[in-house]
């Protein structure tokens, strides 16, 4: 009889650890998928705000060449002569004539040069040529390093009258509010956020980025407002 009490209360109290753990693991992938949606709609609202006024956007023609777009809302910088950066971004590749699911990426690095204050920008990088999506999809690289990166044109006509687009695999903007001057995107190494991209999806940024890309139609709808926004300026 107490053999049986004690099999009784030992499957309990396993089955109890069991629910506990699965519980905790959902909340975890819970908080997880709402920090991807909130990063999503960052990321997505500064393309908005980017692409407003098409006299000082990305050129539309740049978005309808580009292999990949990368955002990173609000990317720390504090910096007086030596520059530090660091963010968390979200990146869609072209798939098609629609765009993949995102994917989530780390920024850190530093730069030198003539800088001012400490604040906030926001980045994006427009992947022109696989050279810089093999190198996106890697487990991390170098801009300026491994990948080449040029200050990217702005306004309709821009793209017409610079080289840039020919030479760069990367191109690289900018948007803060506050005050900053010399800034540089080179020696920035951007990484895979591996915790993220393996709570919501289980896979590896190069999974989601790779050959082939999972398409943003099999994201949660929650996670498909970025492919949506570019899309609304490519057509």
């Amino acid at each position: 009889m107490r053999s049986l009490i004690f099999v009784f209360v030992f499957s309990l109290a396993a089955s109890f650890e069991l629910v506990s753990g699965v519980t905790a693991q959902n909340k975890s992938t819970g908080k997880e998928l709402k920090a991807a949606v909130d990063r999503v709609d960052d990321a997505s609202e500064v393309v908005q705000e980017v692409m407003k006024v098409a006299e000082k956007s990305i050129p539309r023609e740049l978005l309808e060449k580009a292999k990949a777009i990368v955002v990173f809302p609000g990317t720390v910088k504090a910096a007086f002569i030596v520059g530090g950066q660091g963010g968390k971004g979200v990146a869609i590749r072209r798939v098609g004539s629609g765009w993949s699911a995102p994917a989530f990426l780390n920024m850190a690095g530093g730069s030198f040069g003539a800088q001012i204050g400490g604040q906030k920008t926001d980045y994006v990088l427009v992947i022109m040529n696989e050279k810089g999506l093999k190198n996106l999809i890697a487990d991390k690289f170098e801009l300026g390093g491994e990948g080449s990166v040029a200050a990217g044109p702005v306004g309709r006509t821009a793209a017409a009258t610079t080289n840039a687009t020919f030479d760069a695999e990367i191109l690289s903007y900018s948007r803060s509010k506050g005050l900053f001057a010399g800034v540089s995107l080179k020696g920035v190494v951007i990484s895979q956020d591996q915790d993220m991209n393996q709570a919501v999806y289980q896979k590896s940024a190069k999974e989601i980025l790779g050959e082939p890309p999972v398409a943003a139609a099999d994201a949660p709808k929650t996670l498909q407002k970025l492919s949506d926004t570019v899309g609304v300026y490519i057509r």
